[in-house]
């Protein structure tokens, strides 16, 4: 089927091309699409069936990085434009829809079931562009929205996205440039979200939940994780976690970690719906990079947020918590830096003894009957 594909596309103009409706592609051998783009082709799609029954990856970093044995494959500047379409992979190291390499794929109202080991739902790396609108994606091994090596950049609107798998499975992973808009995004055992290195997740009137039941050795249970791994995968700098509006429920360990990163999070009138052990964040050395140097560095502001819970600094880490027009009910424990700013409209109600190296604002809308103390010293 993949041949016969080619040779449809060598066929047509480069400027566009136009499949007929109700067509089935399938492809069963390794390292083989069933609907592969390349080139400078503008190719379309309509009520189609693309179903990837088999034929392993003979190479899993070939699958991760540059979607060699996907289902759907754009890569190679080419545009792939696919609608109302059902679209399935059930081969190890089979992703749903891979845009590689400059590809762009413009997807919307399609399912995307994949239920092969080792890959992901929707996925770009290596630069590729994947715009997506309406989709329902579930996948049973990796992120349901999915990056790797090289990154690139998608932007999703409306859908559902679920993750079924355990460790590494989140709802959302990147090491790209991802955002995610009125969607429903559903991790059944491991985070929320995964953020690697220099990139982000935006995230806009979206509901989440994720249910992290990570048992590797030196893991810390957390629903959004902002780290850097140092395999390569994903440069070194300042991870970005974005959520304005919507509802994000953490069912296991800490809502917020961040470890061996710098990192960014960004709160606008997100409710956050804590676990059992009321943890919001912790910035803490983990089982990445080198002992002694692997700490974190966390930037958390707050705009017309409510937020509640413990917040734990590790004395390799560091915290900047920013409230503007926002109320903290929770505590701080810091062994390294933590600095608090309160603007006039912002108030902290202490629910413990709370230790931090500096504070910005008023004393009087720090609120409770704990102590705060700035350096040693109580100021309230």
């Amino acid at each position: 089927m993949k041949k016969r594909f080619l040779a449809f596309l060598a066929a047509c103009c480069l400027t566009a091309c136009a499949l007929a409706e109700g067509t089935v592609y399938t492809a069963d051998q390794t390292d083989q699409s069933a609907v592969d783009v390349s080139g400078t082709e503008n190719v379309v799609i309509s009520g189609a069936t693309v179903l990837k029954t088999g034929g392993d990856a003979s190479s899993a970093d070939e699958a991760s990085f540059k979607g060699v044995n996907a289902a759907v494959r754009v890569y190679d500047r080419a545009t792939l434009t696919i609608t109302d379409s059902l679209i399935e992979a059930s081969a190890k190291n089979a992703t749903g829809v891979f845009a590689y390499d400059g590809g762009t794929v413009n997807i919307s109202d399609c399912t995307v079931n994949v239920t092969g080991g080792g890959a992901g739902g929707v996925q770009v790396a290596g630069g590729g562009t994947l715009i997506g609108k309406n989709l329902t994606v579930t996948s049973a091994s990796k992120a349901a929205i999915r990056s790797d090596r090289g990154g690139g950049t998608m932007v999703l609107d409306g859908g559902t996205y679920t993750s079924t798998g355990k460790n590494g499975c989140p709802a959302i992973y990147s090491t790209a440039d991802i955002t995610v808009s009125n969607a429903v995004c559903t991790s059944e055992q491991s985070r929320a979200v995964i953020i690697e290195g220099k990139n982000s997740v935006t995230l806009e009137n979206c509901i989440l939940e994720g249910n992290d039941q990570s048992t590797k050795e030196g893991s810390v249970r957390a629903n959004v994780l902002l780290y850097q791994s140092a395999s390569g995968d994903a440069k070194a700098g300042t991870s970005v976690f974005t959520m304005t509006g919507g509802q994000m429920t953490c069912l296991s360990g800490a809502m917020f970690y961040c470890t061996n990163t710098d990192s960014v999070i960004d709160l606008k009138e997100a409710e956050l719906v804590l676990s059992g052990d009321d943890t919001l964040l912790i910035v803490s050395a983990g089982r990445w990079g080198k002992d002694g140097r692997n700490g974190g560095s966390c930037t958390l502001n707050a705009e017309k947020q409510v937020l509640s819970g413990k917040i734990t600094v590790d004395g390799l880490s560091s915290l900047t918590l920013d409230l503007t027009d926002s109320a903290f009910t929770g505590s701080i424990e810091a062994e390294g830096e933590a600095r608090v700013t309160l603007d006039e409209n912002s108030t902290w109600t202490l629910t413990a003894d709370s230790y931090i190296t500096e504070f910005n604002g008023n004393p009087d809308n720090v609120k409770g009957d704990y102590a705060l103390y700035v350096n040693g010293s109580r100021i309230n």
